[in-house]
């Protein structure tokens, strides 16, 4: 089985056994063609695998927005390109193809009621409950960049939604620039010159990690948010295990605690007792990897 994840700079295919393991895993630039760097990278990865030797393939895709043009486009290329192939009708969000992946061969192996949130360059989110995806009548679900977490109104939470405007890897430094610019005094100004425009989140990251006070008020906001986005989640879905990806696993020094402490204080002990919280193990191929297996699923 292939899955392809088309992100906003990076095309990533790969090419999963039936037992999970990777076999092949291509990743071609988006550039000013994202439909054609994704089959770019489906073609490197059958090529590697042998895949069309073994049988026809089933291949999925995963993106942010599943119904934007460019999705459907792709599917549709797909279909025409690998004729014997079993190309899923439609494109699946991102969250909800993480979310079968770490359900599947991730951290929550083996759980049949999983949420998963992740935050990186987008805020991604899925639901799976007694084993099946929740994708929503239009498969947008869980569009969770929308949630409204904060009664201000804002033109940026209007574009984006507002989780995704405060926490995503730009909201977070645009916070962070917000700060200095109100009169903050932070050591990434060191780093960078000055030049406001070269800071990025590793380098907030780094500083909290160092003890800068700005950074880390910055994180401290940031987990706030995640908390009570995750919060909700929980409550909504009722699930067995929530997995938190993206950055709260690959900079969990900074992040993991504190959003598990800022969703202890928004639940009730007993539904917190009972929750499995752990950290994202498929990292950016979740989604790639979630979408192969939601193809292969799908075969009649």
């Amino acid at each position: 089985m292939i899955g392809i994840h088309l992100r906003d700079h990076l095309a990533v295919a790969v090419a999963v056994d039936e037992g999970g393991v990777v076999r092949a895993r291509a990743e071609r630039p988006v550039g000013d063609d994202p439909a054609g760097a994704a089959l770019a990278a489906v073609a490197d990865v059958v090529s590697a695998s042998g895949v069309p030797a073994m049988g026809a393939p089933a291949i999925g895709v995963a993106v942010t927005n599943p119904e934007s043009p460019i999705a459907r486009g792709l599917v549709e290329s797909l279909k025409a390109r690998y004729t014997a192939a079993l190309v899923c009708d439609r494109a699946t969000a991102s969250g909800t193809a993480a979310a079968v992946a770490e359900a599947w061969i991730g951290a929550a192996r083996g759980r049949r009621d999983v949420v998963y949130l992740a935050v990186a360059e987008h805020t991604a989110a899925g639901v799976v409950r007694s084993g099946i995806p929740l994708v929503g009548a239009h498969g947008r679900g869980l569009a969770v960049g929308w949630l409204a977490l904060n009664p201000v109104e804002r033109e940026d939470y209007r574009r984006t939604g507002c989780l995704e405007a405060e926490v995503a890897a730009s909201g977070i430094v645009r916070r962070l620039v917000w700060r200095i610019k109100a009169g903050d005094r932070s050591r990434i100004q060191d780093v960078v010159a000055d030049d406001l425009t070269a800071i990025t989140i590793d380098h907030v990251f780094d500083a909290a990690r160092a003890g800068d006070g700005v950074s880390i008020s910055v994180m401290r906001d940031t987990a706030k948010y995640i908390g009570m986005a995750a919060a909700n989640l929980v409550v909504v879905a009722d699930p067995d295990t929530l997995v938190l990806g993206g950055i709260m696993a690959s900079a969990a020094d900074v992040l993991f605690e504190p959003v598990r402490t800022e969703i202890a204080r928004r639940l009730p002990e007993p539904v917190t007792t009972a929750l499995k919280i752990v950290a994202a193990t498929l990292g950016s191929d979740a989604a790639a990897i979630g979408a192969a297996r939601l193809a292969a699923v799908a075969v009649p």
